[in-house]
């Protein structure tokens, strides 16, 4: 009997990605706050897009994505022809991967970021290289004295996951600047809407040629179910990811409701405001029931406890009252948990359930 092909090298090391979750067990009730959603949901234009897309679905997608890389590019003053979509920046993160690691190659991330960077290294058959935050804030000096001949790819999520903290522009720079030759700096913005004052790095990635950047339309525009995200970048770098890309990546349904969310900035600012409205009153409300909390540039808040064995108490806790929240152990912060910011009734529950954790 013929034995099953074995795995590419690497394959096997990967870690399956766990989602946040979304029911409790016995409790109807259910405010999921564990995977970064947006509140509101879908804007209405874009769900009313979806709803005509979805008339034609028995035809196939465009395979340029013209209309939906007009709209980014309208939106954030860029050029079109260097924009790329992908279902959710995650497959673009992949191609990157793809494309430029592989064996032998390392590709260098902080030790708090997003698990899909070590997953999509290992997947291209590259050595991923984890270099330590200070104070859970990126450290560049720290990145830079990892970053070696073999590094060919950087990560770094600003706002960062699961963190929430912030980088300046002076700091992204000199990361840049400091890296080898041949190494391209990814910046992953899938947050960088609720930050103020921040492109997310789009005019550098616009300026030099070893600068990337990557966002998505699941967190800001809700439209986490249809799986959209987008990057943007050198010519060289685009003309690359778009060989290995598939020509009907995205649907007509994800391209329809993608592009009309993205022109509709009322519903943005309408959002953003209320982020930051209930980001500060969850923050605030932490740090008074004793827990501490570094001040966060996303749609999350990051609870630090006193140990790993009172964040998984608390967690506990909230999950009977059918709030659930993200312990993020597997990110290297046992003690920590993450918390979306919710509405205002949201926000309401998570510390009316913090509080009776606290006084139990």
């Amino acid at each position: 009997m013929q034995s099953a092909p074995a795995p590419q090298p690497g394959i096997m090391e990967i870690a399956l990605y766990q989602g946040g979750a979304s029911k409790v067990e016995g409790v109807e009730d259910v405010l999921k706050l564990s995977s970064n959603e947006n509140p509101h949901g879908a804007p209405e234009s874009a769900q009313a897009a979806a709803r005509e897309a979805a008339a034609a679905m028995h035809l196939y997608p465009p395979t340029d994505h013209a209309g939906l890389r007009a709209a980014i590019a309208e939106v954030h003053d860029l050029d079109p022809d260097r924009i790329i979509c992908g279902v959710g920046s995650d497959e673009v993160l992949h191609w990157l991967c793809q494309a430029y690691a592989g064996p032998g190659d390392e590709v260098l991330h902080t030790t708090h970021g997003f698990l899909m960077y070590p997953i999509s290294a290992r997947a291209a058959g590259a050595t991923p290289v984890a270099a330590p935050e200070r104070d859970r804030h990126v450290d560049v000096d720290a990145l830079l004295q990892r970053a070696g001949d073999r590094t060919k790819l950087c990560f770094i999520a600003n706002p960062a996951n699961p963190t929430g903290t912030l980088i300046g522009g002076q700091d992204i720079v000199r990361l840049a600047d400091g890296l080898p030759d041949g190494c391209l700096l990814v910046l992953d913005g899938a947050y960088a809407e609720f930050a103020e004052d921040y492109d997310g790095g789009l005019g550098l990635a616009g300026a030099r040629e070893n600068v990337f950047c990557t966002r998505t339309f699941s967190k800001m525009y809700g439209l986490g179910g249809l799986r959209v995200g987008w990057g943007y970048g050198p010519q060289p770098v685009i003309d690359v990811l778009n060989r290995i890309r598939g020509p009907f990546n995205l649907s007509n349904v994800a391209l329809a409701a993608a592009e009309a969310a993205m022109r509709d900035r009322a519903f943005v600012a309408r959002c953003l405001e209320d982020n930051r409205i209930q980001r500060d009153r969850l923050t605030r409300g932490l740090r008074a029931l004793g827990l501490a909390c570094d001040s966060s540039a996303a749609n999350f808040v990051l609870a630090r406890f006193a140990d790993a064995e009172a964040a998984v108490a608390c967690d506990a806790a909230l999950r009977a009252r059918g709030v659930i929240v993200r312990h993020v152990a597997g990110y290297g912060l046992p003690d920590c948990l993450r918390i979306t910011v919710g509405d205002a009734a949201g926000v309401d529950r998570v510390l009316e359930g913090v509080a009776a954790w606290a006084q139990a």
